[in-house]
């Protein structure tokens, strides 16, 4: 073989390799970045759990607010809402703050700071979320107080405890709720409610409800 056609041979590929490698290198740093187990790391959009919306959400016993005054550093704060709806804010001492969405809250804060502060700027959020609660008695495997932050049914709640007990009677399920202070039982139907035939036969839950399995 010449010695120009081995160069030509050569040069060719080398190319080829390059080109290789180029086109390697361009979908690896087109992929996502790795986690530690080795998976795509792709990010979620969905809001964390605890993440109250400012618009729907109203405050309630227990929970706890981010208070933050623009440029007002001693203004802002956070406060866990006592039991009698209150929380206590720098200046404006007690407030009551129960039932309030997050929105309101700052619209009436902001009225208040106006007496201290030249346009007070005020933004409130939820930081955590533990007035939203329901209760499991009776014959379940894991009976006790379960957190309500979104929306959940009987159903759900019953499989987050490990589901009825061997002993339950599971046909005289009910839900006690607090509504207009009455006191309502809801009965459950288990087995209409686990067919799927009927979703309105899995009763969505409220804050404050009490599911009683004998």
């Amino acid at each position: 073989m010449s010695v120009t056609k081995f160069t030509r041979n050569s040069g060719w590929l080398i190319l080829t390799i390059l080109v290789a490698a180029m086109g390697s290198f361009a979908q690896n740093s087109a992929l996502p970045p790795k986690s530690a187990s080795g998976n795509n790391d792709v990010r979620s959009t969905a809001k964390p759990a605890t993440e109250a919306d400012p618009l729907s959400y109203t405050i309630g016993v227990e929970d706890e607010l981010g208070i933050s005054v623009w440029h007002e550093a001693d203004l802002s704060t956070n406060a866990v809402v006592r039991p009698d709806g209150m929380i206590t804010m720098p200046l404006l001492n007690d407030v009551k703050v129960i039932g309030m969405t997050p929105r309101e809250l700052q619209d009436v804060l902001t009225v208040k700071l106006k007496d201290f502060v030249k346009e007070p700027q005020v933004t409130v959020i939820v930081r955590q979320i533990h007035s939203r609660r329901v209760y499991l008695m009776g014959e379940v495997v894991r009976p006790g107080t379960y957190a309500l932050n979104n929306s959940k049914t009987v159903l759900q709640l019953l499989a987050e405890a490990g589901g009825p007990g061997t002993y339950a009677k599971v046909g005289g399920i009910y839900v006690i709720r607090q509504q207009n202070g009455n006191r309502t039982r809801l009965p459950f139907h288990y087995k209409k409610a686990m067919s799927g035939k009927k979703m309105s036969e899995d009763i969505v839950l409220q804050p404050g409800d009490m599911v009683v399995v004998p």
